[in-house]
């Protein structure tokens, strides 16, 4: 039912803890394109509901902007799940972030909860890449896109290290295997894929680096745990003017009706196919899009 079928901007998804009133305000004025208000890993569990009606109460009283926002539930399996799940889609965000999903079946299911809740089609389901055997069953699930509100998936790469039993390293080397069948499986079947965290706060290096290794990868943004991450993150993702311009040069050339017909092209010395057509218009709807919010 929901697929990639616009071009929003996803560049960085930052996480901000559903039991901190503050954290949640502040969200409202940081540059973030997407913020992800989290009931799971960021709640200790004796603050489970006082976090849902805090998240929920900030998510309808508004004042987001244009910021995307997603609130994480706990999985249907765990004692909060369910009320999670109503009080989340009552609040109304733009999409429910589902962790710890393993095969096509937890789609369907998490679905039928969302329709059972009230949620409009509109609402988008994202879920978390997280588990050696979501890992393994990635074209299952990514099938379910198909039938469900599926939209996007989002690489848990610390909880992926903890079941692995991997140890990491700067190239991410225990993760290249996941990392790039879940991208494989995102594009065969039109998913918005968001990179996973990057830990280490104080190495701004580091994170540029990886960064850039998700861009490169194929990406459409990374996850964050803290807002000095915002800026660099916003910056990688966003297409170079220069490609914005070649993009911009590549639609003018197939459109020239002294091309009409034809399947190649030079444009600016570069060969360029009607397979690059699509590519360009993507990046320019990109640029656009990011203009716009951030002009907001």
């Amino acid at each position: 039912m929901t697929t990639q079928t616009t071009h929003r901007p996803r560049r960085s998804c930052l996480y901000m803890p559903g039991a901190n009133p503050r954290a949640l305000e502040k969200a409202k004025s940081l540059p973030a394109d997407t913020v992800i208000l989290d009931l799971e890993d960021a709640v200790a569990p004796d603050a489970k509901e006082e976090a849902r009606e805090t998240v929920c109460s900030a998510v309808k009283a508004g004042g987001y902007g244009k910021r995307e926002v997603v609130i994480r539930v706990n999985g249907l399996d765990t004692e909060w799940g369910l009320d999670d799940m109503k009080a989340a889609v009552a609040a109304g965000p733009d999409a429910i972030l589902a962790p710890k999903v393993i095969d096509g079946g937890d789609i369907d299911r998490l679905d039928d909860a969302m329709s059972r809740a009230g949620a409009p089609k509109e609402m988008g389901l994202w879920v978390m890449i997280e588990m050696p055997k979501a890992i393994l069953n990635i074209m299952d699930i990514a099938e379910a896109a198909g039938r469900t509100r599926l939209s996007a998936f989002v690489m848990g790469t610390n909880d992926l290290a903890k079941e692995l039993r991997a140890v990491n390293d700067p190239a991410r080397s225990a993760f290249q295997t996941s990392l790039g069948l879940t991208m494989a499986a995102a594009r065969a079947f039109d998913i918005v894929a968001i990179d996973g965290v990057y830990n280490d706060i104080s190495n701004a290096e580091g994170l540029e680096n990886e960064v850039r290794q998700g861009r490169m990868l194929g990406f459409d943004g990374k996850t964050l745990i803290h807002p000095s991450q915002i800026e660099t993150t916003n910056r990688i993702f966003a297409p170079e003017e220069a490609d914005v311009q070649q993009a911009r040069d590549v639609i003018a050339a197939f459109a020239d009706p002294v091309n009409k017909g034809k399947g190649v092209l030079k444009v600016n010395g570069k060969m360029t196919e009607l397979l690059h057509l699509e590519e360009a218009k993507r990046i320019v709807a990109v640029d656009e899009a990011i203009k716009a919010m951030e002009s907001a």
